[in-house]
Protein backbone atom coordinates (compact mmCIF):
# COMPACT_ATOMS: atom_id res chain seq x y z
CA UNK A 1 0.00 0.00 0.00
CA UNK A 2 1.18 3.49 -0.64
CA UNK A 3 -0.26 6.29 1.67
CA UNK A 4 -0.38 9.80 1.78
CA UNK A 5 -0.68 12.80 3.96
CA UNK A 6 -1.02 16.43 1.76
CA UNK A 7 0.27 18.12 4.33
CA UNK A 8 3.20 15.98 4.40
CA UNK A 9 3.30 16.51 0.50
CA UNK A 10 3.25 20.20 1.20
CA UNK A 11 5.57 20.61 3.41
CA UNK A 12 8.22 18.63 1.33
CA UNK A 13 7.16 20.82 -1.83
CA UNK A 14 8.01 23.66 0.25
CA UNK A 15 11.13 22.68 0.95
CA UNK A 16 12.16 22.18 -2.37
CA UNK A 17 10.74 25.71 -3.60
CA UNK A 18 8.94 24.11 -6.72
CA UNK A 19 5.54 24.88 -7.57
CA UNK A 20 4.82 20.80 -8.60
CA UNK A 21 5.84 17.80 -6.73
CA UNK A 22 5.39 14.40 -7.67
CA UNK A 23 4.75 11.59 -4.87
CA UNK A 24 3.30 8.73 -6.56
CA UNK A 25 3.96 7.05 -9.57
CA UNK A 26 3.36 3.67 -10.99
CA UNK A 27 2.94 3.14 -14.98
CA UNK A 28 -0.69 3.33 -15.33
CA UNK A 29 -1.00 6.75 -12.93
CA UNK A 30 1.04 9.59 -11.64
CA UNK A 31 0.17 12.20 -8.87
CA UNK A 32 1.72 15.28 -7.51
CA UNK A 33 0.80 18.36 -5.76
CA UNK A 34 0.69 21.89 -7.90
CA UNK A 35 0.90 25.10 -5.82
CA UNK A 36 0.09 28.75 -7.75
CA UNK A 37 0.64 32.00 -6.00
CA UNK A 38 -2.20 34.60 -5.91
CA UNK A 39 -1.54 36.35 -8.54
CA UNK A 40 0.64 34.33 -10.42
CA UNK A 41 0.83 33.08 -14.14
CA UNK A 42 0.37 29.28 -14.60
CA UNK A 43 3.01 28.05 -17.25
CA UNK A 44 2.10 25.11 -17.98
CA UNK A 45 1.53 23.28 -21.04
CA UNK A 46 -0.70 20.80 -22.96
CA UNK A 47 0.05 17.22 -21.64
CA UNK A 48 0.00 14.09 -23.23
CA UNK A 49 -1.79 12.47 -20.52
CA UNK A 50 -5.20 12.78 -19.16
CA UNK A 51 -5.50 14.47 -16.35
CA UNK A 52 -7.71 15.39 -13.10
CA UNK A 53 -7.31 18.30 -11.02
CA UNK A 54 -8.68 18.10 -7.29
CA UNK A 55 -8.67 22.15 -6.09
CA UNK A 56 -7.62 21.24 -1.94
CA UNK A 57 -7.57 25.28 -1.46
CA UNK A 58 -7.36 28.45 -2.66
CA UNK A 59 -9.68 30.45 -6.00
CA UNK A 60 -8.67 30.56 -9.32
CA UNK A 61 -10.77 30.35 -12.67
CA UNK A 62 -9.09 27.71 -14.95
CA UNK A 63 -9.85 27.85 -18.84
CA UNK A 64 -9.92 24.71 -20.79
CA UNK A 65 -9.87 24.92 -24.47
CA UNK A 66 -11.63 27.79 -24.60
CA UNK A 67 -13.90 27.33 -21.45
CA UNK A 68 -13.76 28.86 -18.18
CA UNK A 69 -14.96 28.35 -15.38
CA UNK A 70 -14.24 29.38 -11.62
CA UNK A 71 -12.46 26.67 -9.57
CA UNK A 72 -12.40 26.56 -5.31
CA UNK A 73 -11.85 23.88 -2.84
CA UNK A 74 -13.26 20.86 -3.76
CA UNK A 75 -13.85 21.76 -7.72
CA UNK A 76 -12.80 18.18 -9.71
CA UNK A 77 -11.70 19.32 -12.86
CA UNK A 78 -11.11 16.37 -16.57
CA UNK A 79 -8.62 17.40 -18.60
CA UNK A 80 -8.21 15.50 -22.09
CA UNK A 81 -4.94 14.49 -22.75
CA UNK A 82 -3.42 17.16 -25.51
CA UNK A 83 -6.03 20.24 -24.61
CA UNK A 84 -4.50 23.43 -23.75
CA UNK A 85 -5.42 24.42 -20.28
CA UNK A 86 -3.77 26.95 -17.37
CA UNK A 87 -5.27 28.85 -14.16
CA UNK A 88 -5.33 32.35 -14.43
CA UNK A 89 -7.21 34.96 -12.42
CA UNK A 90 -5.76 33.44 -9.27
CA UNK A 91 -7.02 35.16 -6.36
CA UNK A 92 -6.15 33.07 -3.49
CA UNK A 93 -2.82 31.00 -3.00
CA UNK A 94 -3.94 27.68 -4.93
CA UNK A 95 -2.97 24.03 -3.83
CA UNK A 96 -4.28 21.39 -6.76
CA UNK A 97 -3.65 18.01 -6.33
CA UNK A 98 -3.13 16.63 -9.72
CA UNK A 99 -3.34 13.00 -11.12
CA UNK A 100 -2.37 11.69 -14.66
CA UNK A 101 -3.24 8.89 -16.59
CA UNK A 102 -0.81 7.27 -17.46
CA UNK A 103 1.85 8.18 -15.47
CA UNK A 104 3.11 11.71 -16.49
CA UNK A 105 5.86 11.41 -19.38
CA UNK A 106 5.34 7.82 -19.43
CA UNK A 107 3.02 8.73 -22.86
CA UNK A 108 4.52 9.02 -26.15
CA UNK A 109 3.75 13.10 -27.54
CA UNK A 110 1.90 12.82 -30.73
Amino acid sequence: MHAFELGRVAEERAKRGRRYLEFLRVPSISAGLYVLGAGTDDPQQPHAEDEIYHVVRGRATIRVAEEDQPVGPGSVIYVAAHVPHRFHTIEEDLEVLVIFAPAEGGQASG
